[in-house]
């Protein structure tokens, strides 16, 4: 079960955490129940069932610089280790969650999580990159599979159940209490050794991770001794299987030793974690009050000799002035940004030398603010401009391709921004913005059934079946509809109606093995 992947600092969020109650999903059907662990395509169905559910959350962070930033972080320690993607060369993906406890967690098929707290905790890149090689480690040696394969039929509800008590309310800890203790009942005590052992492994292959990308492994040995100071603040109603939740001195000693043996190493951060920091704190809390302590601490930050430091302190109070709708302030605070980092660090500090090179979150930031402005045509029309050489130089940011087709539509090159936008759902299949934006395209063209197909592609992405038929068929209404056009619908609808028949028929093959193990008997009511 999920156990085994959540990081050592999973205790942390559980007691109390900030995300709205996750609906348990409709988890797909593992297979042979003989066989000792999943299959690599099944591990990875799970993990997509699950982030349909994550990212329909308000709090899943879908911000593309930040995004962007850990995934080419992640696959950059991912590809540090051979073998890391495994027998089914598994695409893994990083993502961020809005959420005030310190924790990471992977979930199967290679989706791992960070917390935006985590984050912000993280004093260096090497700290970051022992939590995502940490989870890594859970994702190469297969510990999600290979204890659900133990667990056989009784996985889904531990499962489900540990799944939901990461994305509890934040309403407060009792919530998510109840729904893991719930969960977990008796199974919960044959996982411990298991866990242990899981979290050892982890570590292990974490270390050789960090090592073998370039990074100072004495990062994993701070941010865990860190956790660990953490851990003594423990409420008493805590439930007791998270107070043992094997974040050991022992584990720790174990690195300590292993860096002994490997020569230091010193890395420079990038300039990109610093800005990412700055977008993640003020992200976790935009309302008035967030926004005023993100100033707070960008101000104190201001103070520092460091120029990384003091360029994240500028951009982190530009992003504030443009979730203000201050974009004056947000762009001369923007500038200022890339002016720090254009000036030698100060005699005899190690530090980069100054570069003038673009930066993709500097450049995907000039062109948020100019596109917050779309009632200025002037401003619109060299957004597009920026938009259109932007995403010449970056090709590989996704963020910025959408913002590219954003600048068409709001400059009013609808049919240039539909063909466009045709072409990138083809070649990114899997992002729905991309299918928001062209439905946007398609509203203001008036072409109605275009318009609702393409929300209903969107819906799909997101896990919402039944509102992806609805727009179908609002589509087949609509009175522009061509005959080509009906016939797509309803290949789709067929397409997608038997995928609800067989996700309520898993559903109900669930429901009735659990009462069936409880005793009830199908149909009855406990």
């Amino acid at each position: 079960m999920l156990a085994v992947a959540l990081l050592c600092v999973l205790p942390l969020s559980m007691a109390q955490t900030a995300l709205p109650p996750a609906k348990i999903p409709n988890l797909p059907n593992l297979g042979d129940t003989e066989r000792e662990d999943l299959s690599p395509l099944m591990e990875r169905k799970l993990g997509e069932e699950i982030m349909r559910d994550i990212r329909r959350d308000h709090d899943f962070l879908d911000d593309a610089p930040i995004l962007e930033y850990l995934n080419s972080f992640g696959n950059a320690l991912v590809e540090a280790r051979p073998g890391a993607r495994g027998e089914a060369s598994f695409d893994y993906y990083f993502f961020a969650v809005r959420d005030p406890q310190l924790n990471a967690f992977a979930l199967p098929g290679g989706f791992i999580a960070v917390h935006s707290a985590l984050l912000l905790a993280a004093q260096s890149e090497a700290e970051l990159a022992s939590v995502l090689s940490h989870e890594i480690g859970h994702v190469v040696q297969r510990h999600i599979a290979r204890s659900l394969g133990q667990q056989r039929q009784d996985a889904l509800i531990p499962l489900a159940a540990i799944i939901l008590a990461a994305l509890a309310s934040k309403a407060g800890g009792d919530a998510a209490i109840g729904v893991f203790m719930g969960g977990q009942g008796l199974a919960i005590q044959r996982q411990l050794n298991f866990s242990r052992d899981a979290e050892r492994e982890a570590d292990r292959i974490g270390f050789q991770i960090m090592g073998a990308a370039g990074f100072d492994t004495s990062g994993m040995v701070a941010f865990f001794q860190r956790l660990q100071a953490a851990t003594r603040n423990y409420s008493d109603v805590t439930p007791a299987y998270l107070q043992t939740h094997p974040l050991t001195s022992e584990r720790i000693a174990d690195i300590q030793a292993r860096i002994r043996e490997q020569p230091y190493k010193q890395r420079l951060d990038s300039l990109d974690f610093q800005l990412v920091r700055a977008r993640a704190r003020v992200l976790q809390d935009e309302s008035a009050q967030g926004l005023a302590a993100a100033t707070d601490y960008f101000d104190t930050q201001l103070q520092q000799e460091n120029r990384q430091q003091v360029a994240a302190a500028k951009y982190g109070l530009a992003f504030v002035a443009l979730k203000r709708g201050d974009t004056a302030t947000a762009q001369r605070l923007l500038d200022e940004a890339r002016g720090a980092m254009r000036k030698a660090p100060p005699a005899g500090v190690y530090g980069a030398l100054p570069s003038t090179a673009p930066n993709v979150i500097f450049v995907s930031t000039a062109l948020e603010i100019k596109l917050a402005q779309d009632k200025n045509p002037a401003v619109i029309a060299q957004a597009l401009a920026e938009a259109d050489a932007a995403h010449q130089q970056f090709p590989l940011s996704r963020g910025i391709a959408r913002q590219y087709a954003q600048a068409m539509i709001a400059a009013g090159k609808l049919e240039p921004a539909a063909v466009y936008l045709r072409d990138q759902v083809q070649l990114y299949r899997e992002e729905p913005a991309l299918y928001d934006l062209l439905a946007s395209t398609y509203a203001k063209q008036g072409k109605l059934a275009l318009q609702h197909m393409a929300l209903a592609e969107s819906y799909v992405l997101q896990g919402g079946v039944l509102s992806a038929l609805d727009q179908l068929g609002i589509a087949r209404k609509a009175p522009d509809a061509s005959f080509y056009e009906q016939a797509v619908i309803d290949a789709r609808e067929r397409e997608l109606q038997a995928r609800r028949r067989e996700e309520l028929g898993e559903k109900g093959k669930k429901e009735s093995k659990a009462a069936v193990r409880q005793g009830i008997g199908t149909g009855t009511k406990p």
